[in-house]
């Protein structure tokens, strides 16, 4: 085999394994992992149930791959960002932004990455749960620059407004509606916008009534 159709043959395979990702992506979020089956999934992308097996050799190896790819987009995503922002609230509106659109642009493989996480095998569940922190906190890290540079106080910790952010953002997986007119991009801006108002607009002194 010459090398052009040994690489021809990687990515004709690649391809096809992405396609039964998508498919299991979208059985997972509808029947909820433990019903599913590799019958389904094999149904769904028009393969055999041997050949299915040719690219994943169980659904949980499925299930691992989505939720590693998952991550692998987020933490990548993220260091980018934050590299790229000139400043630590901007680094905090483009990763909410982002957090956002990239959830709602893959709405049933997030239900299944929030709803799932029980069915991992406790090594991948371990992984997860790192890259999980090491993306929050850049944002923790972003939070920190910023009221440092500005002066401005938090009536919470880091830890609980990055949660709370996160929790505004990833929620969008729940009543996101692809067809009702809502764009991504511009519900991600509008997300960010309200989340980071604390760190934009100080709230003045508390009226105690006294």
């Amino acid at each position: 085999m010459t090398e052009r159709s040994s690489m021809a043959g990687a990515t004709k395979a690649d391809a096809q394994r992405e396609r039964v990702l998508s498919a299991s992506a979208q059985i997972f979020s509808k029947r909820g992992y433990r019903a599913a089956s590799m019958n389904e999934i094999a149904a769904a992308v028009g393969l055999s149930k041997p050949t299915l097996y040719h690219y994943f050799r169980s659904k949980e190896e499925i299930l691992v791959r989505l939720y590693e790819n998952v991550m692998d987009h987020t933490v990548s995503s993220a260091r980018a960002i934050a590299a790229a922002a000139p400043s630590p609230i901007d680094t905090l509106r483009e990763l909410i932004t982002y957090r956002v659109r990239y959830t709602c642009e893959n709405q049933a493989l997030h239900k299944l990455f929030f709803e799932e996480e029980a069915e991992l095998p406790a090594a991948q569940l371990h992984t997860v749960r790192q890259r999980r922190s090491e993306f929050e906190n850049i944002l923790k890290t972003s939070v920190a620059r910023h009221m440092a540079a500005t002066g401005i106080t938090l009536p919470t910790t880091p830890t609980v407004y990055v949660n709370t952010c996160l929790g505004a953002a990833n929620w969008v997986y729940k009543w996101f509606d692809p067809h009702g007119g809502e764009d991504p991009q511009a519900l991600g801006e509008h997300i960010a916008a309200l989340v980071l108002h604390p760190l934009l607009h100080p709230a003045g002194p508390v009226d105690t009534g006294s």
